[in-house]
């Protein structure tokens, strides 16, 4: 009887000694397995610069070899141990790892993207940087506040109370800071459409200046006589932005009088005298010039041109080149300006 007591236990513990090893085997060779096809895949990209690279780069590179070789024990153990205990502790904690490892993925990509789409290598980090970081921010938090809920609905607790307080309380934060938020967002808005960045010079109602400064909630704008001003993120989004900086070509009308003592002869020969004082130029570009107009004291044309950089200071300066030449050229040809006068006849009754 002790004997057969004796092979029955020897051959129980034989029995699950191989299925230990067995389970052992199988866990190593996953674990070895999946990490031996996450460094190759990042082997493979390297390198490499394209869209695809760099996200298959950020996912392989945030897959954790904590949760490779604790995926790689759990589910083998689940299938070779059934019983409640071990089914109850892997339904437990396999979706835990998962969703926080999703969760730390995707806080990957969602930083890859943000840095991608506001260009952080080519611009002044420390300029736009946070505003940056608030949508780093806001991208973390809503990641990780999902990946916590599931983590927490997995555990069995009913979350449909929590995210309700947690919707009632969001709604009270943000009436309570309606205008604070306003900005955030329109500082969030700035960085990502970018109607403007710094350098840029813009016009908005009766604000001129160059950008200076892009913060979360003010902007600093350089004023044309020196000063600063700060304006409101929303005020600035809310209004028409007018931005000279990214200007290809400037378009220039302007008008000139002549006396009405002119000769028809010769007001047919000034359009084309103005397209040959303004085509000599350089950096600027004869549209049309026309007899519009009979004034009051003058007979007026109306001329437009092309300055074809967007500088300020050079259209300008083309502006007093064409006007020299003009009064020159009028000059040469007894050609008069008209200046506003008035004639009055006197007749005797």
């Amino acid at each position: 009887m002790q004997n057969l007591i004796e092979e029955i236990l020897f051959s129980n513990f034989i029995d699950e000694a191989t299925v230990f090893l067995i389970f052992l085997l199988i866990s190593s060779s996953v674990f070895l397995a999946s990490r031996y096809l996450k460094n190759y895949a990042l082997k493979r990209v390297t390198d490499k610069d394209s869209s695809v690279d760099n996200i298959v780069r950020v996912i392989f590179s945030r897959i954790k070899n904590q949760f490779i070789f604790m995926i790689s024990f759990l589910y083998p153990l689940s299938l070779f141990y059934t019983n409640d205990s071990i089914t109850e502790l892997t339904s437990l904690l396999i979706p835990i790892l998962a969703f926080m490892q999703v969760a730390y993925v995707l806080d990957g990509l969602s930083n890859l993207i943000i840095d991608k789409k506001n260009n952080l290598n080519l611009i002044d980090k420390e300029q736009v940087k946070n505003a940056v970081s608030l949508i780093h921010f806001v991208s973390k938090s809503i990641i990780w506040s999902i990946a916590t809920l599931l983590c927490i609905d997995n555990l069995g607790i009913d979350i449909t109370a929590l995210i309700a307080g947690l919707g009632i309380g969001g709604i009270a934060i943000a009436l309570a800071a309606q205008n604070i938020l306003g900005d955030l967002f329109a500082s969030l808005a700035i960085v990502l459409d970018k109607p403007f960045v710094i350098g840029d010079y813009i016009v908005v109602n009766d604000v001129k200046g160059t950008v200076e400064h892009i913060g979360i909630k003010t902007t600093r704008i350089r004023g044309l006589s020196g000063e600063e001003l700060i304006c409101s993120n929303a005020d600035l989004l809310s209004s028409r932005v007018s931005n000279y900086k990214r200007m290809k070509e400037r378009r220039i009308l302007f008008t000139i009088g002549i006396i009405y003592e002119t000769k028809h002869k010769t007001l047919l020969k000034i359009p084309k005298i103005l397209e040959e004082i303004i085509t000599d130029i350089e950096n600027a570009k004869f549209d049309r010039a026309h007899f519009i107009n009979f004034g009051d004291s003058s007979l007026d044309f109306e001329i437009v041109y092309y300055v074809q950089i967007p500088d300020y200071l050079e259209y300008m300066n083309i502006q007093q080149q064409i006007n020299l030449a003009i009064f020159n050229k009028f000059e040469e040809m007894n050609i008069g300006f008209a200046y506003p006068t008035r004639t009055l006849h006197i007749t005797n009754q």
